[in-house]
């Protein structure tokens, strides 16, 4: 790939320039970022260590908890440093990696949640032919196609970005390198780029999007036409509440910063990322752990555990 790149870095002039707000900003961002860490860890550790839980739903669920650990790490860690010594320089190489895994954490997560649905759908819809169809192999292969299609998405984006010619200024009106903002600084053509980030980010987002919507107006049609006892109606929602939660806080920001796309980057574009980017990493530990009673115990266990070997 032939560098046609003038500009050798970029400085990220970071979420607000008001002193009086970087302290307070900073202990809010590192309180929700740890908060980030633990939940999730937590997760990724009682799905590891206890074995009622080794089901497809939390292995999904894992999944999710690991991409979420990423998803926070790719900004966070850059934003944090930005409050306590300003604007933060970036390299151009150091730039296209985060705008990299930034779109593979946050494209191969929205792909997971249309899966996480198909699996719920499946144990509500079709029980009796649930481990046969969510076999180990089928869970592999769609935790594979997730990751592995917001690889590709990220790819693309990080290659496109990479030919476009920067000439200054180097000024990126974000906290993070994100492609809206560097679109903005391109010395060169961004049709083609804008043309992509219009159609094929469209399709990472609405796809799954659209796929979740079917998977559970099946599943409220089947609740309702063909379950008769309310009890039994709402132990199965009671399933999916938790994930029709998440769904709604990542991608009701998501819809609204991506689509449509314009070059521009308003401070309405910087809170919605936060929104989907460190929101949803706090929130969904809490939202996965709170409304799901096995989860809770296989905490609470781990958290016995832990005591019992302090005392000794």
């Amino acid at each position: 790939m032939k560098n046609q790149t003038e500009v050798s870095q970029f400085i990220l002039l970071g979420l607000t320039d008001l002193q009086g707000l970087q302290p307070f900003l900073f202990l809010l961002f590192l309180m929700l970022y740890l908060m980030s860490l633990l939940g999730n860890s937590i997760i990724l550790f009682a799905v590891l260590t206890e074995a009622h839980l080794h089901t497809p739903m939390y292995f999904f669920l894992s999944n999710l908890s690991c991409l979420d650990i990423c998803y926070a790490t790719v900004t966070v860690p850059k934003m944090l440093a930005g409050f306590i010594s300003g604007p933060q320089y970036i390299s151009f190489s150091g730039c296209l990696t985060q705008l990299h895994f930034f779109h593979f954490t946050g494209s191969s997560e929205g792909v997971l949640l249309a899966v996480m649905a198909y699996d719920r759908y499946v144990a509500i819809c079709n029980p009796l032919r649930y481990i046969v169809i969510m076999n180990k192999c089928t869970c592999l292969l769609l935790a594979a196609a997730s990751w592995g299609t917001g690889f590709c998405h990220a790819l693309m984006h990080t290659v496109m970005t990479s030919r476009l010619h920067f000439c200054g200024p180097n000024l990126v009106q974000h906290f993070f390198c994100d492609i809206k903002p560097l679109l903005k600084l391109a010395c060169s053509s961004i049709q083609l780029n804008i043309s992509l980030l219009n159609t094929v980010t469209g399709l990472i987002v609405m796809i799954p999007f659209i796929l979740t919507l079917f998977s559970y107006l099946y599943i409220i049609s089947f609740l309702l036409l063909k379950v008769k006892s309310n009890k039994a109606r709402w132990k199965a929602f009671s399933t999916c509440t938790s994930h029709l939660t998440v769904v709604n806080l990542l991608y009701v920001p998501v819809l609204f910063n991506y689509l449509p796309s314009s070059g521009d980057i308003p401070l309405s574009d910087m809170i919605s990322t936060l929104m989907y980017n460190v929101g949803v990493s706090v929130l969904n530990p809490l939202i996965y752990t709170l409304r799901n009673k096995e989860m809770k115990l296989a905490i609470r266990k781990i958290l016995v555990a832990c005591c019992c070997q302090k005392v000794r």
